[in-house]
């Protein structure tokens, strides 16, 4: 089921012309209801004429229909698909056809907060925003029973399948994850919602986590491990930092010839060094003034 476009008279000349027919069978049924010099006869059949008239122009103001900016209106005759009116304005077509509208206008909704287990097994709260709109009418109103429950639940379907396939944190050096992977995740569920609701004559302009957060059960627990894992990063940096600042000092008093240090102070000197630039508090140095004898 593809959509067909098909083209539509102007209402406004049609529902003027009614109203012309609609004047003249009001003053036939006046004038038929007047005296009659003919024994009747012709009062008979003015008032036949104006009832006549009447159906005709009622009738046809059933093909009158409105289609707003951005909307469409899918076509059918007893069952069969005709077509898709996108033409905005007043329209006219056979009174027989069934007409049914379809916007073409961008939505959005945010889906609720599911609870599934990311690529780890852990319990994550997520949530999306999904920017939308038809962009097949026909396939939107017959391949499916109604396109916009079809789009939210494969939506929330979709998401899910997204969010089994990474990890909350990024654990390893180019791992893709949910919380650091804001683009390459927006494109996989873009991807994903793409595929499940090409049958329905959809597409998907935009997706994008709106809410991530692990599960109130675990929450606590995983931040403890974020703290660690940060103070562990910290302490790692401090570390780097505080050898590579040893290993100048070492070199620059060499170098001048400040002082001579064998093995056995240079070892000393690296451990006190190694205290004073990776303690979390500043250091207290004891000055030695020498002895009595």
């Amino acid at each position: 089921m593809k959509e067909n476009p098909i083209r539509s008279l102007p209402g406004i000349p049609y529902l003027l012309g009614m109203l012309v027919l609609i004047a003249l069978a009001v003053w036939m049924f006046v004038a038929g209801l007047g005296p009659d010099p003919d024994n009747g006869i012709r009062s008979g059949w003015m008032l036949v004429a104006a009832i006549a008239v009447s159906v005709v122009a009622l009738f046809t103001l059933v093909g009158l229909y409105m289609v707003e900016p951005n909307q469409a209106a899918v076509v059918s005759l007893f069952g069969k698909y005709v077509g898709t009116v996108k033409d905005p304005g007043l329209r006219w077509n056979n009174p027989f056809y069934g007409k049914r509208k379809v916007s073409l206008r961008v939505r959005n909704f945010e889906s609720g907060k599911l609870k599934v287990n990311e690529l780890e097994g852990s319990p994550i709260e997520i949530a999306a925003v999904i920017v939308w709109q038809v962009l097949d009418s026909a396939e939107a109103v017959y391949n499916v029973d109604d396109y916009e429950s079809f789009v939210h639940i494969q939506s929330e379907s979709a998401l899910r399948t997204m969010a089994t396939s990474y990890p909350y944190d990024q654990h390893e050096e180019g791992q893709v994850a949910l919380r650091s992977h804001a683009t390459e995740i927006s494109q996989h569920l873009r991807d994903e919602l793409a595929e499940r609701l090409a049958d329905a004559g959809v597409q998907v302009i935009d997706a994008r986590i709106s809410h991530l957060a692990y599960a109130p059960e675990i929450a606590q627990a995983m931040l403890q491990r974020q703290q660690a894992n940060a103070i562990i990063a910290a302490r790692t940096r401090i570390v780097a930092g505080a050898v590579g600042m040893v290993e100048m000092a070492l070199a620059e008093l060499e170098k001048n010839g400040v002082v001579n240090l064998d093995e056995e102070r240079k070892a000393q000197m690296v451990s006190n060094l190694l205290v004073v630039l990776c303690g979390e508090r500043g250091t207290q140095p004891i000055v030695n003034a020498g002895t009595l004898y």
